[in-house]
């Protein structure tokens, strides 16, 4: 059952190439996961707004069993990698991806703790 994920565009146009990568992408997260309720992705083009300037922001929102949430919602300021879409989108799936498996993993209990005595 596919996990029904909206994809916003703003300040640019939905073209395929884009939209085929975020549905890749996603796909990926439900194969390797697959406990997602909903989710929604924004891919936005660069601004002239001088901190962001040229950059693409892209934030990512899953929804998880149990009301837990993934949120990656912040583009690294001054990484001007980020003014290449494919960049950006690999890169925010990628820590989308670590914070699913952190989620995933605490639902089935395997939290590791620091500090503790090893072998007790």
């Amino acid at each position: 059952m596919r996990t029904p994920v909206e994809v916003d565009f703003q300040g640019m146009d939905a073209n395929p190439e884009t939209r085929g990568a975020v549905a890749k992408h996603v796909a990926q997260l439900e194969a390797r996961f697959g406990r997602l309720t909903a989710g929604r992705v924004v891919v936005k083009a660069p601004s002239g707004h001088h901190r962001t300037g040229g950059l693409y922001e892209i934030n990512i929102h899953l929804a998880l069993p149990e009301g837990r949430d993934v949120n990656i919602d912040r583009t690294p300021q001054n990484d001007e990698r980020y003014a290449d879409l494919n960049f950006a989108l690999n890169d925010a799936f990628k820590r989308a991806r670590r914070q699913l498996q952190d989620q995933v993993d605490r639902m089935k209990g395997d939290v590791k703790r620091h500090g503790g005595p090893v072998g007790a």
